[in-house]
């Protein structure tokens, strides 16, 4: 049986489609906590005019399903915690509330726990929705590989797509409780920084079919990961990784991603004076010559130029964020509801 947890902050828009695709499972053993992160409008308002909306149509069933634990805001981290905290059941399956399930997750995930009882963590592939088109997660698996458990750091070094993304991932509750469930200090990759810590020890199994929808339609003032947005360095994972620094020495896989991930996501941090020193004290860990030539290149080239490039990547991506727009709700159609 499975503890469904959605964190909920702000998203009016989207939640009732988060529940719909939850209570809508062919699976119907689970419960489902919504944790109210303290939200300032009228989300909790949709969550119970949907509940209401169902009784009246009988289907009592499916509300009896529903708690709701409201707390003043805290963050992500704090309301999953709550959740697990209050979960009576042995499996976790988060779901945020701006994203949804196709109506055989909870079952092929079932499945997949049976066949790989040796597993803490459990993940299916994903639809990344853009613009209301979906398109399937490039993860770092073969099209040939069906289910079965990974080498999560192996994969995820391979295209830096999440082979584990929280909204398809299931996990034990006594391996959450185990490494004290999330950590409420960091604000980016939060998710990563538990997973990556119970990969290490755990198996993780992974069933290799979208069956979760990942979206990335949201208003970008309730997104976490934007687009030249830069976190305080004491609230991004990558800063925070130090408890990590002996397994990587001897961990040709982690040391792989971890490489790959530093790489990536500093390029910000390196380009800003106030945090510039702190990046290269980061990158100094990076072993370059396993590093793909244009990113060698990228921390070479005078700092100066590297700002105009990121400037004019910045604007583009805000015209070509105004001009699509628009098209979203012609384009929803293409979704699978």
């Amino acid at each position: 049986m499975f503890s469904v947890i959605i964190p909920l902050y702000n998203k009016a828009a989207h939640i009732e489609k988060a529940m719909r695709s939850v209570l809508n499972q062919s699976y119907h053993e689970f419960e489902l906590i919504i944790v109210n992160d303290g939200s300032t409008d009228n989300s909790l308002q949709v969550v119970n005019h949907y509940l209401h909306s169902q009784q009246k149509e009988g289907n009592n069933s499916l509300v009896e399903h529903v708690r709701i634990i409201n707390q003043p805001n805290a963050g992500v981290s704090m309301a999953r915690n709550a959740g697990v905290q209050e979960a009576k059941y042995d499996y976790i399956a988060f779901l945020d509330a701006d994203d949804w399930w196709q109506k055989h997750y909870l079952a092929k995930m079932k499945v997949l726990i049976e066949e790989f009882p040796g597993a803490k963590l459990y993940s299916s592939s994903y639809y990344q929705v853009k613009r209301g088109i979906r398109h399937k997660a490039n993860i770092g698996v073969d099209d040939a590989f069906k289910a079965g458990y990974i080498d999560y750091c192996e994969v995820y070094a391979k295209t830096l797509c999440m082979p584990v993304w929280t909204s398809a991932t299931i996990i034990s509750k006594k391996a959450y409780e185990e490494f004290h469930g999330m950590n409420p200090a960091i604000k980016l990759g939060e998710d990563f920084d538990l997973w990556i810590r119970i990969a290490l020890k755990y198996k993780v199994a992974f069933l290799n079919q979208p069956l979760a929808y990942y979206n990335h339609d949201v208003e970008q003032e309730n997104r976490a990961v934007v687009y030249g947005r830069v976190y305080p360095p004491h609230q991004h994972y990558i800063f925070n990784l130090g408890y990590l620094e002996s397994e990587e020495c001897n961990n040709a896989s982690l040391k792989k991603l971890l490489d790959a991930l530093r790489v990536y996501v500093l390029h910000p941090y390196y380009l800003d004076k106030t945090t510039r020193e702190i990046a290269k004290m980061e990158l100094l860990k990076v072993n370059w010559e396993n590093q793909p030539m244009k990113e060698r290149i990228r921390y070479r080239i005078p700092v100066s130029l590297l700002q105009l490039q990121f400037r004019f990547m910045r604007l583009g991506s805000m015209a070509k964020q105004y001009i699509l727009t628009p098209n979203k709700k012609q384009n929803e159609g293409t979704i699978f509801k």
